[in-house]
């Protein structure tokens, strides 16, 4: 009896192994996604990263603005303390303290205002993308979109940043996306 069980299990591995559907032996179809590539290449992503260097370059220049105050009044502060009463040299420091105090906030308040804008855009873009990617992914059929970055090699086939791309910018042109 334990000779008919050994027998009748290749028997039976083998008819279950042939009754599993063909779908589930085919290879999985894996897209992956560049999302660095995609923010910097798009058009939005461009005007994003544009609109963040516009907001970085004011801040900058008035911080250098403060800078000059600051530097001016440490200049009035060592040439004309010789020659200044106490009360306005101690005016004089008090003001300059103000102008330091005021630099430091603007730069600290900046900071966080560009970080803001930063989420903000980036947020709107992943959104944006990621209904894209949702469509794409219904509509070529494939199992599993990922990200690049875990992934350490793959075959370039597999990237569909450039359709992620194309479609996108047509999305925000108001273009239906020519399929390929």
């Amino acid at each position: 009896m334990n000779r008919f069980a050994v027998l009748i299990s290749p028997v039976i591995l083998f008819g279950l192994m042939t009754s599993i559907p063909l779908s589930a032996q085919q290879p999985a179809k894996v897209g992956i996604i560049d999302s660095q590539r995609a923010f910097e290449q798009s058009e939005e992503g461009k005007k994003a990263a544009a609109q963040m260097q516009e907001r970085d370059i004011k801040i900058k220049n008035e911080l250098k603005k403060l800078d000059d105050s600051v530097r001016l009044l440490e200049t009035r502060l060592g040439t004309a303390q010789l020659t200044m009463t106490q009360e306005a040299l101690i005016a004089l420091q008090s003001d300059l303290e103000k102008k330091r105090t005021e630099r430091k906030r603007y730069e600290e308040d900046s900071t966080q205002d560009l970080a803001r804008l930063r989420a903000s855009l980036i947020s709107k873009l992943q959104t944006e993308m990621l209904a894209i990617i949702k469509a794409m992914r219904k509509e070529k059929g494939y199992d599993l979109i990922m990200e690049t970055t875990s992934i350490v090699d793959a075959d370039p086939s597999f990237d569909v940043t450039d359709e992620l791309i194309r479609r996108y910018n047509a999305s925000k042109a108001g273009i239906p996306p020519l399929k390929k």
